[in-house]
């Protein structure tokens, strides 16, 4: 198992994803004589983990089933355990396509909290190319670290416990992308730019008060970026469902016989929620040009 390649059985050290329903999902992280308790009842690993399919529908001490789904970023991400507010794939697949992301990009990273994007990056970019990840708190940047080689991906990243406002990235002249999480990132385009090649490349900064916006995209400005611009995902989810409409009743008519069975007709149709989640954060996007 690995959050890049994908693997038919389930074995022995996987982390796979325990699909209660359509709300709940939970890692598991797989070992033999182990037991997870679920509200269904209990998962032995041994007998009802071990060498099967991924995918398989496991049926648990009470009677009740789950599904055993192969780990991927998306899945992690509504897993995860939350060491700080993550990014949701809205935004992470906004920023992957708008970073031009690709297998053997180099990017940079700051700060990767609780691994949420950094997971999304790595199957983008692999299998050649790295991921430099910067976190300020020392305990989460080892949790994290832990969280890359259980799900045998540290090879493709780096992470480093240090302020990227002060000290950078760690390296120079590399970086294809560089993505910006941090309370004041203005603070860090310089460094940014420093991190990024000489032939130039693209830069997202995530901010949630627009106050960081706009001292952001000075910062961006005075350091010689282009193509400045800012936007915010906002999703919004229509319920499918089936309605039932009276046919128009247009009089008699003596060509055509109205059965009472045919009063009405059922179709398919979609309603706005009428609540729907709001602002999570701007994405600030800029281009270095080639130097």
């Amino acid at each position: 198992m690995s959050f890049v390649e994908y693997s038919d059985c389930i074995q022995d050290g996987d982390v796979a994803i325990v699909y209660l329903n359509h709300n709940s999902v939970m890692p598991v992280k797989v070992q033999h004589g182990a037991q997870t308790q679920t509200r269904y009842g209990v998962i032995r690993h041994s007998s009802d983990l071990i060498g099967q399919r991924y995918g398989s529908k496991v049926t648990c001490s009470k009677g009740g089933w789950v599904y055993v789904l192969h780990p991927t970023p998306e899945l992690w991400t509504v897993a995860l355990p939350h060491r700080t507010q993550i990014l949701y794939t809205t935004d992470i697949a906004t920023i992957t396509m708008m970073l031009e992301l690709k297998p053997g990009s180099v990017v940079c990273e700051s700060g990767t909290g609780s691994g949420s994007l950094s997971h999304a990056i790595l199957r983008t970019i692999a299998p050649t190319g790295h991921l430099h990840t910067v976190e300020f708190h020392q305990q989460r940047a080892e949790k994290v670290q832990e969280e890359f080689t259980e799900h045998r991906v540290a090879h493709l990243v780096t992470v480093r416990n240090q302020d990227v406002c002060k000290d950078g990235f760690g390296v120079s002249g590399v970086a294809d992308a560089v993505f910006l999480d941090i309370p004041s990132p203005w603070e860090a385009v310089g460094h940014a730019r420093a991190a990024m090649k000489r032939q130039g490349g693209r830069l997202c900064s995530f901010s949630p008060c627009i106050e960081q916006v706009q001292r952001t995209c000075q910062a961006l400005v005075d350091q010689g970026f282009e193509e400045i611009s800012t936007l915010e995902v906002l999703l919004r989810v229509h319920d499918v469902r089936t309605v039932s409409l009276p046919l128009p009743d247009f009089g008699p008519d003596s060509r055509t016989e109205t059965s009472p069975n045919h009063a009405a007709i059922s179709l398919k149709t979609t309603t706005a929620p009428r609540e729907m989640p709001g602002h999570t954060g701007y994405l600030t996007f800029a281009t270095k040009p080639r130097t």
